[in-house]
């Protein structure tokens, strides 16, 4: 060990070396210092307003925000009433709808096989949609049928007439799933495509009569939403359905 020449200055002369206090002594004076935290807490707290004695502002700033919030729910429920009350609304305009102006296509699927018009030097006063013998057809329209059964060169064959008087005839059928008499609906399912009668050919034929005239079933059937060429029905198919199932 170097031992400290006597003309170096002496670095510690003069100083007292403080002694550690032992462990005990720190902790008394960590818990003294809580200890007195909690007592300014406390005494802060003391000052504090009483939790009852609210201010009257405030009170009167909770009454009016009851009072805006109350207001919300009751037009939240006028809301809801309304809104119910335009469904009901709605639901009884669809029904005369369904009973009234739904025009929908005969069938799912199809072939256009022919138009109406000249054929064969006679007129042919309907259309021809072809698919497979047994396919289930529909009434494109609702009404009254006035005639169900073997009709000649038609086949098997219905007849549904309109409330207005117009005539929908659905011909060569293999089968008939309605009588004489029945009241139909638009989407109703009224027979099966077949090859009875003066056909060459599995097909349903679809004959449209206003005032006892036949007319082009393409032009009677677009002018109310319906295109046979497009395979596309009237916006109103899905309510039919639902009303004839």
């Amino acid at each position: 060990m170097r031992q400290r020449l006597s003309s170096e200055p002496d670095r510690y002369r003069g100083r007292r070396r403080v002694p550690t206090p032992p462990r005990s002594r720190y902790a008394a004076v960590v818990t003294s210092a809580f200890v007195g935290a909690g007592v300014v807490a406390l005494g802060a707290a003391s000052n504090l307003p009483d939790q009852k004695a609210v201010n009257p502002d405030v009170l009167q700033g909770l009454e009016t925000s009851q009072v805006a919030a109350d207001a919300l729910d009751s037009r939240s429920d006028d809301t809801r009433a309304s809104r119910g009350e335009d469904r009901t609304a709605d639901a009884a305009l669809e029904s005369e709808v369904n009973t009234e102006d739904i025009y929908l296509l005969p069938l799912d699927d199809y072939q256009f096989t022919s138009p109406y018009g000249i054929r064969f030097g006679k007129l042919h006063a309907g259309i021809d949609l072809a698919a497979p013998e047994g396919t289930p057809y529909k009434a494109v329209h609702g009404g009254t049928v006035t005639a169900a059964g073997y009709n000649g060169g038609y086949g098997y064959s219905i007849t549904i007439q309109q409330d207005d008087g117009t005539e929908m005839i659905y011909a060569h059928s293999r089968r008939l799933l309605v009588e004489k008499g029945a009241t139909v609906q638009a989407g109703q399912v009224i027979g099966e495509v077949g090859n009875t009668g003066a056909s060459y050919g599995t097909h349903l034929h679809l004959e449209v009569h206003v005032n006892g005239t036949p007319t082009d079933p393409i032009v009677f059937l677009r002018d109310r939403g319906v295109d046979i060429k497009l395979q596309i029905e009237s916006v109103y198919a899905g309510m039919a359905v639902g009303a004839a199932s």
